[in-house]
């Protein structure tokens, strides 16, 4: 797993909040409130879930070098 890439955390919340995204366009043109409002939502979880993801990696990153480190 090379530093560049994502995690199935990372991965799932970029793809929540592209759809969120149409949604909420989509409930915009469609003067649709509710769905404007479900792909808000969506694309909040999208975030949270992709943060995590990043978090999650920052954290296996630096238990990785702290077990090189440990190494030498």
């Amino acid at each position: 797993m090379g530093a560049h890439s994502m995690n199935r955390d990372e991965m799932k919340g970029k793809a929540e909040k592209a759809k969120g995204y149409i949604k909420e366009e989509t409930g915009e043109l469609l003067d649709d409130p509710e769905l404007e409002a479900e792909g808000r939502a969506e694309r909040t979880a999208g975030k949270l879930r992709e943060g995590f993801g990043k978090a999650k990696k920052k954290v296996g990153e630096a238990l990785q070098d702290a077990a090189d480190a440990i190494e030498e």
